[in-house]
């Protein structure tokens, strides 16, 4: 698990918080491809459920949107 991450508080919901962030101050703009499950395990050091929660949670907040087979990418927030 990364050391920025704290056991204290559900996983899903920091990196969910942590792409949040980077949506926000632009790292990943309206449109870009935000990293999949297997790329969001290696980052932070967790299992592949717990990524694919995090975006699961992502896609109810509609922040983001996925495209079956192109991966998952930032909702225009238009």
């Amino acid at each position: 698990m990364s050391p920025d991450l704290d056991r204290s508080r559900p996983i899903r919901r920091q990196v969910a918080a942590t792409i949040e962030a980077r949506i926000a101050n632009g790292t990943y703009p309206p449109g870009s491809r935000v990293p999949g499950i297997v790329e969001l395990s290696a980052e932070f050091g967790i299992a592949a459920s717990t990524a694919q929660k995090a975006l699961a949670y992502l896609r109810t907040t509609g922040l983001v949107r996925t495209e079956v087979g192109l991966g998952t990418f930032v909702a225009d927030l238009d």
